[in-house]
């Protein structure tokens, strides 16, 4: 595998407050990885400073071989890195298909991988959604849109920040099921999650945080090698 995102030693901060110390993780093309950890472990710090989006310094972070640090968002999403925040930033007064609309990008080298048909394949309950405004959807709908949408900026990595939250139980076993089949498609992915059953579905590999810091890396194999790690650092 090539390698995608290689981040060395990123601190970052909101204002004068530390809140990332000294994270190191890579992700290959093709590979899935997980962000575990609490509440206020530093998940979605951490995938805001990936995108650019809070005040940050490393020793190296690169994307596709391209130095990331410092770079304004938008160039940072010009170069193929895409997040789905959670509280996925729906515009509630447009439709599904304006939205999906407003997504809609080449990705890196003019690429357009993502189209409408190819979102729907995976999604396939937004088709009947496309006229609905988006304020009128329920959390799993609206989590749906804010992946396809993301889809449609033709993303070599996705970002996932706390996918299933909110979600009822049979809705994140459809969300699952969904991100599976990305996960087949051959896109890399970084998911952020606190729900274990639904992070075991969807990669190998994880990286552990609490109070900004990586506590354990490895295969999840590894992790339950050693249950006292998912009791001290992972809520159930």
């Amino acid at each position: 595998m090539s390698l995608l995102l290689d981040v060395r030693g990123l601190d970052a901060f909101y204002g004068s407050s530390h809140v990332l110390h000294g994270i190191s993780l890579s992700v290959n093309a093709g590979e899935a990885v997980l962000l575990l950890g609490r509440n206020g472990a530093g998940k979605t710090t951490l995938m805001r400073a990936l995108m650019g989006l809070v005040s940050a310094r490393s020793h190296a972070m690169t994307f596709r071989g391209v130095e990331i640090a410092g770079r304004p968002s938008y160039e940072i999403a010009r170069l193929g890195m895409g997040l789905v925040p959670e509280d996925r930033r729906m515009f509630a007064r447009l439709t599904v298909a304006e939205n999906l609309e407003l997504g809609r990008k080449p990705g890196a080298n003019g690429r357009m991988d993502w189209n409408l048909d190819r979102v729907f394949a995976i999604f396939p309950a937004l088709p009947d959604l496309r006229g609905r405004k988006a304020g009128n959807l329920s959390g799993g709908q609206q989590q749906m849109v804010a992946i396809a949408r993301t889809l449609l900026g033709n993303p070599d990595l996705l970002l996932l920040d706390e996918p299933a939250e909110g979600l009822a139980p049979v809705i994140v076993e459809e969300m699952a099921a969904q991100l599976g089949l990305l996960r087949q498609e051959g896109l890399s992915m970084i998911v952020s999650e606190q729900n274990l059953s639904f992070a075991r579905s969807l990669a190998d590999r994880a990286y552990v945080l609490e109070s900004g810091a990586i506590r354990h890396s490895g295969t999840l194999a590894e992790l339950d090698a050693h249950p006292e790690r998912w009791t001290q650092y992972i809520a159930f």
